[in-house]
């Protein structure tokens, strides 16, 4: 009776949360209803396990959403991603239409700039590009999703995207965890999903098919879809109802002064990671009042933050007086990263309280027993609770709360390097997530005034089929040379 509470709360979560039924309402709902087929005490799995599993997440990870969402409003508002992407555009032409956009979005959200925030903003760039270029509307998506959501979301070193935090409390790892097996990574996702789209391009023109017909949805239209911005705010870090409040800039500032704050994330990620932290005295930590921890579970996520500050900062020295509404912005910003980690939290405790259950050893035990050792365990667990919840961030969690333990005694029992299983980790939550129900998917798809029926195929090739070759090329080459 135990695995049935399981799979009817697991199920029940699933179907009411496609629907755009809220998470905060459904995590509780399903959890409950697990424990009631395992006769656990309902209020004490509730306010103990479900809310203290919830917590420990937002207390570990809010600051990030936090100043992540906000980075993402002031780059928007100030039309630093705006100058960025065109610049780009320009300089390549719409002649290399899809390559100049899969840049932009890469160097926006490598740089720190939340998807969301890079969806609207690339969007109408790419459909003014590829109209003059005459390739087919139906490809924006995807080429929008290789540039923001594959390579820069799981596998490029130091990254400074939520997916990649999480699992550096688990592991005691860095942002940089396992770079040269990130960069091969990312070159397989890049290459691979350049081939797919440049194919896709030459074989449109060579039918005679033009940009094609569509309307895109703007912020305002998507803000107003309730059961769309329940299901994109489980998905990603950025309420995309948000987007419309405060106004941007008339003006962006240079190209150079409008990078310069994701030059800034990155530096300053990278001296923290490598250079700050690891010199500091930082045994007060092993005291009660700072949760007796240590450094080691605390330095990876203190290095985001700190580089996000900073950037933040940067950002507004540049672009304050250029801002007509600055106190909106910045409240937009915010206000933008509650609802995302309140859904992202209730995931998370619905997976605490099914992994309380005395059942959830029959799962675990199969996850454990898949063979191929720590990595291909580790890949197969976070991939199917990713796709099941629709959500990187919260398979990614539910699994490394379950079993994350464990699978970091049996990866120390065989010498495996921690910053392997974060690289796995991370690049499994980027794959399966991407299935049709998951809510960047269907706000992409809105914003560019596309279907499913004609632009997800396309996004499974670059964005599932591509992510997992590089998955695999990446377990391979760990399990014959370890991590590098």
């Amino acid at each position: 009776m135990g695995l049935i509470g399981i799979l009817a709360g697991l199920a029940l979560l699933i179907f009411f949360a496609f629907r755009g039924w809220s998470i905060l309402l459904l995590a509780p709902i399903a959890a409950l209803v697990t424990a009631i087929f395992s006769g656990e005490p309902l209020l004490a799995h509730w306010t103990q396990v479900f809310m203290g599993s919830a917590a420990g997440f937002i207390a570990q990870f809010f600051p990030l959403f936090l100043l992540g969402a906000l980075f993402g409003k002031l780059m928007e508002d100030s039309g630093s991603v705006s100058v960025i992407a065109r610049w780009l555009v320009e300089k390549l032409g719409s002649g290399r239409a899809i390559l100049a956009v899969v840049l932009a979005g890469a160097l926006v959200t490598y740089g720190g700039v939340s998807l969301f925030v890079a969806f609207f903003v690339l969007a109408p760039m790419a459909q003014e590009l590829f109209r003059s270029a005459g390739i087919p509307r139906r490809l924006m998506p995807a080429t929008i999703v290789l540039g923001t959501s594959t390579f820069t979301m799981s596998a490029l070193p130091g990254t400074p995207s939520i997916q990649n935090a999480i699992p550096m409390p688990f592991f005691g790892t860095t942002p940089f965890a396992a770079p040269g097996l990130g960069i091969i990574a990312s070159l397989v996702m890049f290459g691979f999903g350049m081939w797919w789209l440049n194919r896709a391009e030459q074989r449109a023109r060579l039918a005679g098919e033009g940009f094609g017909e569509g309307e895109p949805a703007g912020a305002a239209d998507l803000a107003k879809d309730d059961r769309l911005r329940e299901r994109a705010a489980a998905s990603r870090e950025f309420d995309p109802a948000e987007i419309e409040h405060g106004r941007m800039a008339v003006s962006g500032p240079p190209v150079l002064l409008a990078a310069l704050p994701l030059v800034v994330v990155i530096l300053v990620n990278l001296v923290m990671s490598f250079v700050i932290l690891p010199r500091i005295d930082a045994g007060f930590l092993a005291l009660p009042q700072f949760g007796a921890t240590s450094l080691t579970a605390l330095s990876g996520v203190w290095a985001v933050i700190t580089a996000l500050a900073a950037a933040i900062l940067v950002a507004l020295a540049i672009n304050a007086m250029r801002m007509p509404t600055l106190r909106q912005s910045i409240d937009a910003g915010a206000n933008a990263s509650v609802l995302p980690i309140m859904a992202v939290a209730s995931l998370v405790g619905f997976g605490a309280v099914v992994a309380a259950m005395p059942a959830f050893a029959t799962v675990s035990d199969w996850v454990l027993g898949i063979g191929g050792g720590p990595l291909v365990s580790l890949s197969v667990a976070v991939n199917v609770l990713a796709a099941l919840t629709g959500s990187a961030s919260g398979g990614l969690t539910i699994a490394l709360d379950a079993l994350g333990g464990t699978f970091s005694e049996r990866a120390a029992a065989i010498g495996l390097d921690p910053a392997l299983l974060h690289r796995v980790a991370v690049m499994s939550a980027g794959t399966l997530d991407s299935l049709p129900h998951n809510g960047a998917v269907v706000t992409l798809l809105a914003v560019c005034g596309s279907t499913h029926r004609e632009s997800y195929r396309d996004i499974v090739m670059v964005g599932i089929i591509g992510a997992i070759l590089a998955l695999v090329a990446v377990i391979v080459l760990g399990s014959l040379f370890g991590s590098f």
